[in-house]
C-alpha cells in the first residue's frame, strides 16, 4: 500500500473518531440537560398540586427553624416553609421565563421571517428598528418598561419579552436568508404557493433545530433576568414567591439561616445548567 493511501486511511479514521466524539458530546448534553430539566419540571408539577404548607403562611414559632422532617428546607425569618416557597417560586420563575420566551419567539419569528424572506426596504426598516432595540442590554430595556408601567409578574413578562424579540429576529432572519433560495422553495413557488405559505409552511420547519436551540438559551437568559430583577426588588413582588425574590429576602440572614438562600440558589443554577445543556445539544443536531 502506498504512503498516499495510508495517509488517506488515517485521515478517514480521524474523521470517524471526531464524528463519534461529537456524537457522544451531543448525546451527553441532551441526556444530562434533559434529565436536569425534567427533574425541575417534575418538582414544579408536584408543587402545582401539593405543597406541605401554604407558601405564604407565617408561623412565629418556626422562625429560622432548621432542616428537619417537618421542614425539609427549614424556615425563613417569617416562619414560612422554605420548601413550599421553593416549589412556588420555581413555578413563578418558570412562568415568567416561558412568557418571556413566547413573546420573544412569536414576534421574533414574524420579524425575522419578513426581513429574511423579502429583504429590501422591509429588511432595512424592520432591522434598523431591531438593531436600535438590540443595542440596549435587555435588562436595561426591561428596567425602563418597569419604571413606566410598574413592577409585578406580568409586567416583567412583557418587559423581558419585548427585550428578547431582537435576538430571536436576528436568528430567524439569518436562517430565512440561507433557505429562501433553496430548491424546495423554488419548487413551491413554481407550484403557485403564496409567500406566507412558503415562509411558515416550507421554510420555518427547516429552521426548527436552530430555533429550538435559541429557545433553550432564551429560557436560560430569562431565568437569570427574572432572578436578577426580582433580587433588585423590581420584579415579582411580595407576598408572591420567586427564586430571585427569595434570594433577596435571604441576603440579610446568610449566617443565621443559610438554607434560606442555598436552596433557591441551587434551583436557579440547575435551571440554567439544564437549559444551557439542552441548547448546546440541540445546536449539535
Amino acid at each position: 500500500m502506498s504512503d498516499k493511501a495510508k495517509n488517506n486511511m488515517i485521515r478517514t479514521k480521524r474523521v470517524k473518531v471526531q464524528s463519534v466524539n461529537r456524537s457522544k458530546k451531543k448525546n451527553y448534553n441532551l441526556i444530562v440537560g434533559g434529565s436536569i430539566t425534567g427533574v425541575i419540571l417534575l418538582m414544579i408539577l408536584i408543587g402545582v398540586f401539593y405543597t406541605p404548607y401554604d407558601p405564604n403562611a407565617m408561623d412565629a414559632s418556626a422562625k429560622f427553624a432548621g432542616i428537619s422532617m417537618k421542614h425539609l428546607m427549614g424556615c425563613d425569618n417569617f416562619g414560612r416553609d422554605v420548601f413550599s416557597r421553593v416549589l412556588e417560586g420555581s413555578r413563578t420563575t418558570l412562568i415568567v421565563a416561558a412568557g418571556t420566551v413566547f413573546i420573544g419567539t412569536f414576534f421574533g419569528v414574524i420579524i425575522g421571517a419578513l426581513t429574511g424572506y423579502y429583504g429590501g426596504v422591509v429588511d432595512e426598516v424592520l432591522m434598523r428598528i431591531n438593531d436600535a432595540i438590540f443595542a440596549f442590554p435587555s435588562i436595561l430595556l426591561a428596567l425602563v418598561f418597569i419604571s413606566i408601567f410598574g413592577s409585578g409578574k406580568y409586567h416583567v413578562i412583557i418587559a423581558l419579552g419585548i427585550a428578547f424579540i431582537p435576538s430571536f429576529a436576528r436568528i430567524v432572519r439569518s436562517e430565512f436568508i440561507k433557505c429562501k433560495n433553496m430548491d424546495y422553495v423554488k419548487s413551491a413557488k413554481l407550484q403557485g404557493a403564496g409567500d406566507f405559505r412558503i415562509m411558515f409552511v416550507h421554510i420555518l420547519p427547516n429552521t426548527l433545530t436552530v430555533l429550538l436551540s435559541a429557545i433553550m438559551i432564551g429560557f436560560n437568559n430569562a431565568v437569570l433576568a427574572e432572578a436578577g430583577m426580582s433580587f433588585l426588588g423590581i420584579g415579582v413582588q411580595p407576598p408572591d414567591a420567586s427564586l430571585g425574590r427569595m434570594l433577596s429576602e435571604a441576603q440579610s440572614y446568610l449566617f443565621r439561616a443559610p438554607s434560606y438562600a442555598l436552596f433557591p440558589g441551587v434551583i436557579i443554577i440547575l435551571m440554567v445548567l439544564g437549559f444551557s445543556l439542552l441548547g448546546d445539544g440541540l445546536k449539535d443536531e
